[in-house]
């Protein structure tokens, strides 16, 4: 294993009371985070989550870890082995968080290289501190993709939006995920935001600084793992609604480190 880096430069919102606007990229060779917004560059101290075993939880700190290997060959056509794909999830994921069904709703391959970038059309790595989904946002997914008919009794029940993340190349190296502890970040600390995308107008969550921050992240993390974040949660009782996340800039990445290539796949869980 390449040396670890032990702090990190996390971009944090700086709120002047204006609402963040997130226009989401199409992806390509010149993708990049477009937000029309303040921030600041923080320097935070990182920790190595692989130090502390099994102790971190969806539903406390707001992720895990799992040993995962999928028979997916090739992740860059997702679209083609996407049924099998959910089925190895369905396997995974609902024993993980006790949930009784899931619908997964979304696929985003990632990478920090501009012409892994052009090749396959894909996404930047999202190098901003974060939430994918407000409670305002979360139920307007499930209203948009499932059936009206059911979205009524699906709202009577607690239902968690999970995102389930891997690497689909060699180990993870140049721009590596880090999650915040949910425990401590509190809701002052949380802004809901504008995101713009083709035909979708939703709402993301962007943060602002606290030292009271823990982030931990696993080096190195290979295509046999696999990291759960919690990105909503209905039930109010949860300790971690949210586990805020970003990728960062590894400084100590040798400069022949393979670029980071990766995906991530949403679904609703429901109880």
């Amino acid at each position: 294993m390449s040396d670890l880096p032990k702090k990190a430069e996390i971009r944090y919102l700086m709120p002047d009371g204006t609402r963040p606007i997130y226009i989401a990229s199409d992806g390509g060779a010149n993708a990049a985070l477009n937000i029309q917004a303040k921030f600041e560059n923080i320097t935070v101290e990182l920790f190595n989550a692989r130090e502390f075993g099994n102790q971190f939880s969806l539903d406390v700190q707001g992720f895990e870890l799992h040993e995962h290997s999928s028979s997916i060959p090739d992740f860059y056509a997702i679209q083609e082995n996407e049924f099998k794909y959910v089925e190895e999830l369905k396997e995974l994921v609902l024993p993980a968080t006790g949930g009784k069904t899931l619908f997964v709703f979304d696929h985003t391959l990632r990478s920090d290289s501009p012409q892994i970038r052009d090749r396959y059309s894909i996404r930047e790595a999202a190098a901003i501190a974060h939430n994918d989904y407000t409670d305002a946002s979360a139920r307007k997914r499930i209203k948009d993709l499932m059936p009206a008919t059911q979205t009524n009794t699906l709202f009577k029940s607690r239902f968690a939006i999970v995102n389930v993340w891997r690497s689909i190349a060699g180990p993870v190296i140049t721009s590596p995920l880090t999650c915040c502890d949910a425990q401590t970040v509190t809701e002052d600390e949380i802004h809901a935001s504008e995101r713009r995308a083709k035909g979708r107008i939703g709402e993301l969550e962007l943060v602002s600084y606290s030292p009271k921050h823990r982030w931990y992240y696993y080096p190195e993390m290979t295509k046999n793992e696999v990291l759960m974040i919690k990105t909503y949660d209905s039930e109010s009782k949860i300790r971690a609604k949210r586990s805020v996340h970003t990728a960062f800039k590894n400084r100590l990445a040798p400069e022949n480190a393979q670029p980071r290539q990766s995906i991530e796949t949403r679904m609703f869980v429901f109880f």
